[in-house]
Formats: structure tokens, sequence, C-alpha cells
């Protein structure tokens, strides 16, 4: 199955030679990482993921799960969050950086309750990202508007 799954990636997901699909993968890497930050990832956190993969990178449902199968697998894999941040830190404008610390709150605020593993988890990708502390705060607070 994963095969099939690398083999989709690379064939249907893959646009012109882009770093586009690893940043996508990145991306879901690192939302993944936010949900098992506190060893329970509820059904709202994965629905939360799916949905902020699929309108972040315009996906399609089927995309969404096969590019979400595939950063679960590579997130067991992983020895460190620096095989994420990497590339989204040399490629991603400072306004994506902060976008993708938004998506990260939107999936620890998933499911009603913030665990002080997920903040901390979200601090330490935001410090790698370079994203600065008050845009890290502004947007936890907008996630928290969005979930009223």
């Amino acid at each position: 199955m994963i095969g099939t799954i690398r083999e989709f990636f690379t064939v249907r997901i893959v646009r012109e030679e882009r770093e586009e699909p690893s940043l996508a993968l990145a991306t879901a890497a690192l939302l993944i990482e936010v949900s098992r930050a506190d060893f329970d990832v509820s059904d709202e956190e994965r629905a939360a993921i799916q949905e902020q993969v699929r309108t972040s990178f315009g996906l399609g449902e089927e995309e969404t799960r096969e590019l979400v199968a595939l950063a679960e697998e590579e997130v067991s894999r992983a020895v460190s969050l620096y095989e994420f941040t990497r590339l989204v830190d040399k490629t991603f404008s400072p306004e994506q950086k902060r976008h993708i610390i938004g998506l990260l709150w939107n999936v620890a605020l998933s499911d009603e309750r913030l665990e002080a593993r997920e903040e901390h988890l979200i601090r330490k990708i935001a410090t790698l990202l370079h994203v600065p502390h008050e845009a890290f705060i502004e947007e936890k607070i907008a996630a928290r508007e969005r979930r009223k």
C-alpha cells in the first residue's frame, strides 16, 4: 500500500518539478506531529488535519487522504522536526510560515482542549520556522476566535 501511495504522490501530486508536493507533505507531517503531542489523537484532530491540508493545498478528498497517509508514514520514521521544518523554512515566505502556525493552532484546538505539550510543540515549530512570538500569539488568538 505504501508503494501505491508513493507512486500516487509522485505521479499525481508532483507538479512541474516544484517543491510544492514536498511542502504539502512537510506541512501535513507537522500537523500530525501536533496532533500526537498529547499522545491522544482525537477524531476532531484527524478531521482538522484532513481539512487543513485539503484547503491549504487545493487537493481533492482522495489526494488529501493519500498525502496524509504518506505524511503519517514519514512522521513515524522521522527522528526530528527539522526534517519537516527545514524545507518549509527555506521555501515559504514569512506570511506562509505564519499561516502554517495558524494551521497548527487549528489542529491543536480542534478537540476543544489545548494541552501544554501541543502549545510547546507549536512554539518549537514557530521558532524553527523563524516566526516571531507576536505572530505565534496572534495566530493562537485567531484560531480560538474561529472555534467560537
